[in-house]
């Protein structure tokens, strides 16, 4: 994992804060004898606005949200760790000469042009994560490169410090989503994993070799394009037009279904999407074929999705659970919440994971 804002030393009880467009979510996870728990989780809505393609463009409105979450969750945690979306950072993998991280982080400084779109890396921050030795070359190294723009970047860690958090590590939510798989999952070295988030205003592919991604993209189309037309189809607010995607309609079972297949007519432009990306992922890479696809994200719930994708895809496709091998304080959260928050979590539990000095 990489953190492209440093660590503060000292740092260890750590807060996952994925900050999306729609919503704020917090995250708690706390290590027990028996293995990882979460102890806290609340969300709460985002106005429209606030976060717009990835950026903060409302921090007071943030920083107010972020205080008002903190106080319904009662978190005691302050240090927190949070994530710029896939969509605002940029992420490449390269191969270098075998050298100490110190040289290649000069190097990458220097020469940032060879390797990334800015011109100047001075109003850049990044960071990197030396993979290994190329498989090709042993002169040469693998390098995953990340980097954002350093004004992107302090408008969150800016909005988030004047609720009076310090953010200790800022991560990407596809690495997020890494771990979180890692931590739940188990795979062979060979297994290919697609993580899909679909969020309110972007959908992030990334596919998974051994935990590590080989693939990723996205596009802007998510779980508000489908919230936009159902408003338009039934003439309710947009408000209650995302209560009734996620939670459907009170009726006979005929009701139901037929209403649920209207659902996924109006999901159809993000399932083609979906369908057209993993395709040309299936023609261009010469490993392995994806076993599975795992939807994350909160219209990752829009009821029968999963089912269509996996047969549109070929490939079994499942709502991610983010709990599949972490377990939950029963005293704080409700069972009978717990499947339904998971794939509004996952990225929220990916980043309550992370430890201070680990990539």
């Amino acid at each position: 994992m990489v953190d492209i804002v440093g660590l503060f030393t000292g740092a260890k009880k750590l807060v996952g804060l994925d900050v999306g467009s729609s919503a704020l979510k917090l995250a708690e996870v706390v290590q027990t004898p028996k293995g990882f728990v979460l102890n806290n989780f609340h969300q709460t809505p985002l106005p429209r606005g606030v976060i717009t393609d990835g950026a903060v463009t409302a921090p007071d409105i943030l920083t107010q949200h972020i205080k008002d979450l903190y106080k319904k969750a009662g978190c005691k945690r302050k240090a927190i760790v949070t994530s710029l979306s896939s969509h605002a950072a940029i992420v490449k993998k390269v191969n270098l000469a075998q050298m100490e991280e110190n040289e290649l982080r000069e190097l990458i400084h220097d020469e940032a042009g060879k390797y990334l779109p800015f011109d100047s890396m001075d109003d850049v921050l990044f960071d990197f994560q030396i993979l290994g030795e190329n498989e090709y070359n042993p002169n040469q190294m693998d390098v995953l490169i990340v980097a954002a723009k350093k004004d992107l970047v302090e408008g969150f860690t800016g909005a988030i410090e004047k609720a009076g958090l310090p953010v200790v590590i800022m991560d990407v939510d596809s690495f997020a989503l890494e771990h979180m798989y890692e931590q739940n999952y188990d795979f062979e070295e060979t297994d290919v994993a697609a993580l899909i988030n679909i969020g309110a205003s972007i959908t992030n592919i990334n596919v998974v070799l051994n935990g590590g991604s080989i693939f990723t993209r996205d596009f802007t189309l998510g779980g508000n394009a489908v919230t936009e037309a159902l408003q338009e189809k039934l003439g309710v607010t947009f408000e209650e037009a995302e209560k009734i995607k996620l939670e459907g309609v009170r009726g006979g079972e005929m009701e139901e279904r037929e209403f649920n297949d209207s659902l996924l007519q109006l999901a159809d432009p993000i399932c083609s999407e979906i369908e057209r990306s993993l395709d040309y992922f299936r023609s261009t890479y010469g490993g392995g074929d994806i076993r599975k696809v795992l939807l994350c994200g909160g219209s990752a719930n829009i009821p029968g999705i999963a089912q269509e994708l996996s047969q549109r895809l070929n490939i079994e496709t499942e709502v991610v659970n983010p709990f599949q091998k972490i377990g939950y304080n029963k005293k704080v959260i409700d069972p009978g919440q717990i499947q339904s928050i998971g794939p509004v979590a996952a990225v929220g539990v990916g980043l309550a994971l992370r430890r201070v000095g680990e990539k």
